[in-house]
């Protein structure tokens, strides 16, 4: 009597995911429109309304936020299956001021004239939602690299509003933008005068509050329907 082998069916070979497939790259752009931190989920203000009166500490807030939201994800995502759930907010900080430290340290270092107008800010980025929430919401599901990509979407996004904010504060609270003076003296002699009210956190928050309305009104996947 022949022994029959039956054969099994290898299973299909999953394909590797490019580094940059299309679902990747939607992670670096749609913070910056569609799902913007700012403008769409509200989140990261306080900062946007602080440091935003001149645009070189706005470019160096917004980097810092960039490195601290790309390597805590990543750190996070990669220990997300050994961290306890009871625990993970404690960890969550942890990491995030571990890394706030670093880039601290960094600005005190080799840009401090930036680092004292940013003053306690930097400190504060601890306590950034934005940060919290790509943590909580998408590094401890997602794989290293996705959250690295995610991190510095959502950190970029992050800062175009606050290079917005800040050029139409220096411009107009200064005629300058970094340190250069864009409006010329000619204009002065006619009678123009800075706007000292652009310089001050309320005219923030109505900049942001008109960049929100603008966004809504014309980026038809936030239009919500009556």
């Amino acid at each position: 009597m022949s022994k029959e082998t039956i054969a099994v069916p290898a299973k299909p070979k999953k394909e590797k995911e490019p580094l940059f497939s299309p679902k990747n790259k939607r992670l670096l752009y749609d913070p910056l429109n569609d799902n913007n931190p700012i403008t769409v989920q509200v989140l990261g203000i306080c900062s946007a309304l602080a440091v935003t009166v001149k645009m070189k500490p706005s470019i160096v807030m917004a980097l810092a936020v960039i490195v601290v939201c790309a390597f805590s994800n990543v750190i996070i995502s990669l220990i997300r299956n050994i961290i306890p759930n009871r625990i993970r907010i404690i960890v969550q900080l942890t990491v995030v001021a571990a890394m706030v430290i670093l880039v601290d340290q960094f600005l005190k270092a080799f840009v401090f004239d930036v680092s004292k107008q940013l003053s306690v800010f930097v400190g504060l980025i601890i306590t950034n939602c934005i940060i919290m929430g790509r943590l909580e919401a998408f590094a401890m599901a997602n794989k290293p690299w996705r959250s690295f990509l995610d991190g510095i979407g959502n950190g970029f996004g992050y800062g175009l509003i606050l290079v917005i904010v800040s050029m139409i504060r220096e411009l107009f609270g200064s005629g300058e933008l970094m340190g250069y003076r864009i409006i010329p003296e000619s204009i002065y002699k006619l009678g123009y005068f800075n706007n000292s009210l652009v310089i001050m956190p309320p005219m923030a928050l109505i900049i942001v509050g008109i960049l929100i309305w603008i966004q809504r009104s014309r980026n038809q996947k936030l239009i919500e329907s009556k």
